[in-house]
């Protein structure tokens, strides 16, 4: 007779806050101090109790926004634990915390913390291995990228998954590995997100203008960023891979800058459109992180350059592709 599977349960943020563990002070002790204190994600259920997140449940006819797994799925993660999978009461009020990024705890609780331990010992223990950016991209996307058609409907705001930008937006409870590039961590972000906008498209249920726009948008910027990095081939998921995996080098940085900074007449002579303004601000956000990882100085000679491009891509109505391309333009220049 086959043993019954393991069940890998959590044991709530208090398992990780004693000030032996990760609740004391100094680097490598503070992460549930930095997480409690300062960490949005912390705070993620509050946002169902206010007024906006009231209406949003009343168009869905979903009820209470705090106790409706359409919402707590992402805002809650705690609330909706089958009791077979706790160790202890969960605190909902939690929000997003420890596990919901790291993992169910139980496995891993008692002994990742040992010296002896390597990083294959800890991953194979069950703590999710968040060094290794393809995993972090994965673990972050199915609640910064997709809403479904009816939220949108209902007024939940749009998501654009980026993946080195919303990770230097949290208080730092973690070290980089060494080698590591903003420009790679946002590469391989914007793969994971191609391939969860495509699959998501790809239901019936989710098919309209908006989202076929940020699929092929989305496209056109990873492929031409890719290609750059020297990642051809059609399974974006194994690109993600690939990128995640290479030895990542300033040259490639430079040379992902470029070609995306080079991309102007693809704006030139294009017909105003919901594509192109999604296009437009996939580039400038891919600027943006591709410029903060260029040698330092690179950023500051093209600042008021940004800044333009950034202001033109803030309203999807009124996008103006011939002006976009001439503020790029004047970008590239200086660069």
């Amino acid at each position: 007779m086959a043993a019954d599977p393991v069940i890998a349960r959590f044991v709530g943020s208090p398992g990780c806050a004693s000030s032996s563990c990760h609740g004391g002070a100094g680097d490598k002790r503070s992460q549930w101090v930095s997480w409690n204190a300062a960490d949005v994600h912390r705070r993620a259920n509050i946002t169902l109790s206010v007024r906006r997140s009231a209406q949003i449940a009343e168009a869905l006819k979903a009820g209470d926004p705090a106790a409706s797994p359409r919402c707590t799925v992402c805002h809650a993660p705690f609330a909706d634990v089958p009791a077979a999978f706790r160790v202890n009461a969960l605190d909902r009020t939690d929000g997003v915390s420890c596990e919901t990024c790291h993992g169910p705890a139980e496995p891993y609780l008692r002994s990742h913390t040992r010296p002896d331990f390597t990083r294959v010992d800890r991953t194979l223990a069950g703590l999710r291995d968040l060094s290794n950016l393809y995993v972090r991209a994965n673990t972050c996307v199915a609640c910064h990228q997709n809403v479904d058609r009816d939220l949108l409907d209902a007024g939940h705001p749009e998501l654009v998954f980026e993946l080195d930008g919303q990770t230097r937006s949290e208080p730092r409870h973690w070290k980089e590995a060494e080698g590591f590039s903003g420009a790679q961590a946002w590469l391989v972000g914007q793969l994971v997100a191609w391939r969860e906008i495509a699959w998501h498209s790809s239901k019936p249920e989710q098919r309209d203008a908006r989202a076929g726009a940020q699929k092929l948008e989305i496209g056109w910027v990873v492929r031409r960023a890719a290609k750059a990095a020297g990642i051809e081939g059609e399974d974006v998921d194994a690109q993600a891979k690939a990128v995640a995996s290479m030895k990542w080098k300033p040259e490639t940085t430079a040379a992902v800058l470029k070609a995306l900074a080079s991309s102007a007449p693809d704006f030139r002579d294009a017909t105003p459109g919901m594509g192109q303004a999604h296009r437009a601000e996939r580039l400038v956000l891919g600027l943006d992180r591709l410029l903060a990882a260029s040698p330092v100085g690179t950023e500051t000679k093209v600042e008021k350059e940004l800044a333009e491009l950034f202001r033109l891509v803030q309203s999807r109505p009124g996008f103006v592709p011939a002006d976009f391309a001439t503020a790029l333009e004047k970008l590239a220049a200086k660069l």
